[in-house]
């Protein structure tokens, strides 16, 4: 199964899924805070998902792929060495 289709399959499934299978299978990346959300990245096969949670409320809001030219991409860059071998925390 190629990526797109992937992506496809893991954002049909309704939220509670796709956030098991992020737990379950995924790998977290790091953690930023960002306009008052907590916003964990999560690599899923071989793309990259963003969890969306908003502390103030308890919940998580949203749940998207990665767009890379985001400009959250500067906090997670800040947080994490892209070494050759993939990313660590500083």
């Amino acid at each position: 199964m190629d990526t797109r289709q992937k992506q496809i399959d893991f954002f049909n499934l309704p939220l509670a899924q796709r956030l098991r299978k992020l737990y379950m299978e995924g790998e977290f990346i790091v953690s930023i805070r960002y306009y008052g959300y907590k916003v964990n990245l999560y690599l899923l096969y071989d793309f990259y998902v963003e969890v969306f949670y908003h502390h103030l409320q308890d919940k998580i809001e949203k749940v998207l792929l990665l767009d890379p030219k985001c400009t959250r991409m500067k906090f997670y860059t800040d947080q994490m060495d892209l070494a050759e071998d993939g990313p660590k925390q500083k």
